[in-house]
């Protein structure tokens, strides 16, 4: 099958077209750097010609409330315009788990909105709701920083690796559109602030993580159900030690 990554060369996206490469499928990365703006629509036409399956891994470049929900919103419904001229039989899109239930954050907000854009759509679709992944440790610090200090949540979460992301969106392309969602997690729950307290010792990095149930995640307040899944759910079996003893130099450590 012509399978079009849409962020086919970012963190899951080239994993993604590795895989179903590998899989024997012409997997096709899409990005602005190829020509294809999902945002302004150019080049879906030509890179959607002739596809059976699009797959949305892609992200906005700003997290800011109105560009987030501006990218979601608009580059979906360009893409999914474009699907069904193309005559594409199966959109598939990596989305988060609990986006609708955290409204008070801008950027779940918005991919719940992309979620109903693509329900909505009547083109067939699988919805692939992901955990956060081990390699936003670091990032998740950064959002929570002052001076040395990192403040965040005690509240449960259940992150898994990148690559597995990658490899149970490959499954979702590569299948039959279930039109629906599917939710994928890692094997542990961790405390937020546990979490980034292990990848930031494991980084070698000074900052101190306080336990601050007060402190927003990207915006909104959570807890131990916010961005857990609630009913049935793939776990993955990589651990985040194990995450770290492989992805982290010896030298951070």
């Amino acid at each position: 099958m012509k399978i079009v990554v849409i962020g086919g060369t970012g963190l899951i996206g080239a994993k993604v077209v590795t895989n179903l490469t590998e899989l024997g499928h012409q997997a096709v990365p899409a990005s602005p750097r190829s020509g294809v703006d999902t945002v302004t629509g150019a080049g879906l036409a030509e890179a959607f010609a002739g596809a059976q399956v699009v797959v949305d891994v892609s992200n906005s470049p700003s997290f800011a409330d109105d560009d987030v929900l501006h990218f979601f919103t608009t580059s979906t419904t360009n893409m999914l315009a474009a699907e069904r001229t193309a005559g594409v039989g199966h959109h598939v899109a990596l989305s988060v788990v609990g986006a609708a239930g955290v409204p008070d954050s801008g950027y779940m907000r918005a991919k719940a909105a992309q979620e109903r854009l693509i329900e909505e759509s009547g083109v067939p679709y699988s919805i692939v709701r992901a955990t956060q992944f081990y390699e936003f440790v670091t990032s998740i610090a950064g959002s929570a920083t002052d001076g040395d200090t990192v403040r965040l949540p005690h509240a449960l979460m259940q992150p898994l690796a990148a690559e597995d992301v990658a490899t149970a969106v490959t499954r979702a392309a590569a299948g039959q559109p279930v039109n629906g969602a599917t939710e994928i997690a890692g094997p542990e729950k961790i405390a937020m602030d546990d979490f980034v307290r292990a990848g930031l010792a494991a980084h070698g990095d000074p900052r101190v993580v306080v336990a601050d149930p007060n402190a927003p995640y990207f915006g909104a307040l959570i807890d131990d159900t916010s961005i857990v899944p609630l009913g049935s759910a793939t776990t993955f079996s990589t651990r985040f030690a194990d995450w770290l003893s492989a992805n982290v130099p010896s030298g951070a450590r």
